[in-house]
């Protein structure tokens, strides 16, 4: 019994850690989820980073100044949301919160603008 009380702390991170892989993705398959029908691309970085260089067909909408939680009724929960910031924390909150209003199918950019330029992927200024 006391074994088990060591391990489930361990089990707890674990579960945790599967949870969030499942939801922030790498840049190669978050690339291939642009490619989706429906898909709604959100950078949820300030205005002036978004000026400083995007993903093509991004919308802006800062999650530090509560446009993601302002905008999320004009958003379609039938389709996927794919959020991004620059190193995916932003885009992280703004996942659970479109989740918690009811959102499925909604995912983050794994390490955020910053991996999305280091894996040689474009941006569309």
């Amino acid at each position: 019994m006391r074994a088990f009380f060591l391990l489930l702390p361990l089990l707890l991170l674990a579960c945790g850690t599967a949870s969030q892989e499942t939801h922030s993705l790498s840049p190669e398959a978050f690339a291939a989820r642009l490619h989706e029908p429906g898909a709604q691309l959100i950078d949820v970085r300030s205005p002036g980073e978004f000026n400083g260089g995007h993903l093509a067909n991004a919308t802006n909408l800062d999650q530090n100044a509560g446009q993601v939680q302002a905008y999320a009724g004009s958003l379609d929960k039938s389709k996927p949301v794919l959020l991004y910031c620059a190193s995916g924390r932003r885009s992280a909150a703004a996942r659970e919160f479109l989740i918690g209003q009811g959102f499925n199918d909604v995912v983050d950019l794994q390490g955020g603008i910053h991996a999305w330029t280091a894996a040689g992927k474009p941006l569309g200024n």
